[in-house]
């Protein structure tokens, strides 16, 4: 792959986001797995295994440790754009050497917090650094890493990394038994701090490195959108949509599921135990997506997940006992699986490698702060509408306005070969 601009705005400095002579793109996507992986500390299915701990030492209602992490998750996905153009800057090596150590520093952080304000603070800290800078520098990773077979090598990714990190729980849950929930963010601070940086150090050597001074930023022909310009296509906005709503009420069904399929007549441990067919649903559509983005396109995926979105909507509105759950939970990880590895193919084949993590950084933006807010919205929907049925018909009508907006016929092609005009683009 040729030479691209890096992220900072007129920067000319150019880096090569590409593997180095004898690193094989599949162990840079081993890698990336194993940091996506450690991302788990930071994210919701980790973080729910202190928060009992949290209500009972801290002296904190569920309520208002819920605030405090919904602070931490806002405020991570505000930085987001800010760490897509630091990675693009520096290129994944060191981005990730730094963020590791960082990481690390936050998750002792969280062995210290006392009150509701330390904690807002430390959510802040590891919703930034783990679920969204080292996610995003993983992501990226994997995408310059592969110019071929990208959508398998990313349907491998989000399928491989979620498995795993649904191992996390477990294993923290071990931890905080024999050591206590405090020292248990101590051993993952230990985990991330010598790992991550470690993989960053030995493993990725030469991906995403300074190019020589005399390249010319000018030489990646067709593969470097600025951020600035992909933000004005048709593209970039239908990918914010359909993500964004995807993100919303798949984090709200899956917050409320417990709740919601009670009303259904389930109990508490078979609506917990559907998190299993949902797990599954999300693997076999992530590989099956990232066949088809290789092999046949991907003019429809993204209508595709909109649509299963909406059907999950109505599942979850009829919901009983039986086969119908079982089919809503596959058909609700199908469509988180499937739009994840859709979005993350798209981006670097619509708008190229040259500032990728900028151009992730500001779809995820929207994306998380939905997610942090679909709770909220469903929760107010079931109390307005008296219900969970009629609140997720209500508000299925989202997915099928997204799945209409994906439709588009402008927002289904490419936006075609890199231009600085950033006018000409917004009008293809």
């Amino acid at each position: 792959m040729k030479a691209v601009a890096s992220a900072a705005l007129g920067s000319t400095t150019t880096f090569l986001p590409t593997r180095s002579p004898g690193r094989s793109a599949w162990l840079l996507l081993t890698l990336a797995t194993l940091t996506s992986t450690l991302t788990g500390p930071g994210q919701t299915i980790g973080v729910s295994v202190f928060i009992d701990h949290f209500v009972a030492d801290l002296g904190l209602s569920r309520s208002g440790v819920s605030r405090a992490y919904l602070i931490g998750t806002l405020a991570g996905a505000a930085a987001l754009p800010a760490i897509g153009r630091t990675i693009d800057r520096l290129g994944v090596r060191p981005a990730q050497l730094a963020i590791g150590v960082l990481f690390a520093a936050a998750l002792v952080n969280m062995s210290l917090v006392d009150g509701f304000a330390w904690l807002a603070v430390g959510f802040v800290g590891i919703r930034l650094l783990g679920q969204s800078a080292l996610s995003l520098v993983s992501a990226v990773t994997v995408a310059i890493s592969f110019e071929r077979n990208r959508g398998a090598a990313i349907g491998l990714f989000s399928t491989i990394s979620g498995a795993l990190m649904a191992l996390i729980p477990l294993g923290l849950a071990i931890i905080i038994d024999r050591v206590g929930w405090r020292s248990a963010w101590l051993v993952t601070a230990v985990v991330v701090g010598v790992a991550v940086p470690a993989i960053a150090w030995f493993g990725l050597r030469g991906v995403g490195a300074a190019a020589p001074e005399s390249s010319p930023a000018g030489s990646q022909g067709g593969a470097g959108y600025e951020r600035a310009e992909a933000v004005r296509t048709a593209q970039f906005w239908m990918l914010v949509t359909v993500s964004s709503t995807a993100a919303m009420l798949g984090t709200a069904l899956n917050f409320h599921q417990i709740d919601l399929l009670g009303d259904a007549g389930l109990s508490s441990t078979a609506a917990a135990a559907l998190f299993v067919p949902q797990v599954l649903g999300s693997t076999v559509a992530s590989l099956g997506v990232g066949f088809l983005t290789d092999r046949v396109g991907s003019r429809y995926l993204p209508a595709a997940g909109a649509a299963m979105l909406a059907i999950a909507q109505a599942l979850a509105a009829i919901a009983a006992p039986g086969a119908i759950v079982i089919v809503y939970a596959v058909t609700l990880g199908a469509m988180g699986g499937g739009l994840r590895t859709t979005t993350a193919a798209l981006l670097p084949s619509w708008f190229g490698t040259a500032q990728l993590g900028s151009i992730q950084g500001a779809l995820t933006l929207f994306s998380v702060g939905a997610s942090a807010l679909g709770p909220v919205v469903l929760a107010e929907a079931e109390h307005r509408l008296g219900g969970y049925s009629p609140a997720v018909l209500v508000l299925g009508v989202l997915p099928l306005a997204a799945m209409v907006v994906a439709l588009v016929p402008a927002a289904n092609r490419s936006p075609g070969p890199r231009t600085s005009n950033p006018t000409a683009i917004s009008r293809r």
